[in-house]
């Protein structure tokens, strides 16, 4: 099934199904108000949500309306825990290749993680609104999944039992300010402001094949000032399943219902699938020329992140977004 959060004058928006082809929806009335009330009870309400997406797929809602991304927050406008992963690291490789700085082997199998501001994410199709132009503002491409209670210790084979939905992200960094944040030792804060979420998200099954492994193997694109950029395929060069993610953020901890985790920007070996973020491509130039050419974000781009299945339908809608400056 694929639901949303409907913009409603509230902090956590209102619950709604969303059909298929992303062209009706409706409130889930009598079922939960909110995303995050599913989630903390999963089994009761998810059967219940799936009976009415049927019946909204086979047109048979009465109170059913056109579904508007744009009138849409986040998923989950936010949440208990945001910890983004770098599962694709061909694109830290790349990255730090550029900077003549050489990658630990342990990057190979000790995923890195960050935990990122939960309380105040964007919707899919709202203004990035940012201070300065010169933060070197960068649009990142990603894939994020939404996780019910998991246990510390999982495993990998069970920590795929607790993947209830997955989304698309843009990860907005603010390239010039992660240097000197990470020289101070203590990880990213300030180059790291609020994420952007597909407008639905949507349970496994929907993805079909597509979805195994922990993975999906479908292309992201990546659309920068109306521009195809990017189209990696994220099922290949995922160093790090999902489950795996999982895993490493539960060594430690419990993780609960509403935990999203990031799969980090979406990257292959192969250059000619483009790129998902405006460092990868930067750096690329560094390390061919040995000078970075292509800018970053400047006010008035326009960022547009979509995944299709394989008729050519957009599975999640889209993430649609410009830079502006604050009023």
């Amino acid at each position: 099934m694929k639901l949303a959060s409907l913009k409603d004058g509230s902090r956590d928006g209102q619950l709604i199904v969303v059909s298929r082809d992303l062209k009706t929806a409706c409130i889930a009335n009598g079922i939960a108000p909110t995303l995050q009330r599913v989630l903390d009870d999963w089994q009761f309400m998810a059967p219940q949500l799936e009976e009415l997406y049927q019946r909204l797929n086979a047109g048979k809602v009465a109170y059913s309306f056109d579904f508007q991304p744009h009138q849409c927050m986040a998923p989950l406008p936010r949440a208990f825990q945001w910890a983004d992963g770098s599962a694709y690291v061909n694109h830290v490789e790349l990255v730090r290749k550029a900077r003549q700085a050489e990658m630990p082997e342990s990057f190979w199998h000790d995923p890195l993680m960050y935990q990122g501001g939960s309380d105040d994410f964007i919707g899919p199709c709202d203004d990035i609104v940012l201070g300065s132009a010169e933060w070197g503002v960068d649009f990142e491409s990603e894939i994020a999944i939404i996780t019910d209670d998991v246990p510390m210790g999982v495993s990998p084979d069970r920590a795929a039992e607790h993947i209830r939905l997955l989304m698309l992200v843009n990860d907005v960094s603010l390239r010039n300010l992660i240097p000197a944040e990470l020289a101070k030792g203590f990880g990213f804060f300030q180059s790291k402001p609020a994420s952007s979420f597909s407008p639905v998200a949507v349970t496994p099954d929907e993805l079909g094949e597509a979805w195994r492994d922990g993975k999906v193997h479908l292309a992201l694109r990546s659309s920068w000032n109306g521009n195809l950029v990017g189209q990696p395929n994220a099922g290949i060069d995922m160093a790090f399943s999902f489950p795996q993610l999982i895993t490493h953020l539960c060594k430690t901890r419990r993780a609960r219902a509403g935990t999203i985790i990031g799969s980090g920007t979406v990257s292959n070996k192969d250059a000619a699938k483009g790129y998902s973020c405006i460092a990868e491509k930067r750096a690329l130039e560094m390390i061919a020329t040995g000078e970075a050419i292509t800018p970053f974000m400047q006010y008035g781009d326009s960022i547009k992140i979509e995944m299709l299945d394989k008729n050519g339908k957009s599975i999640f809608g889209a993430i649609d977004q410009s830079l502006v400056e604050p009023d």
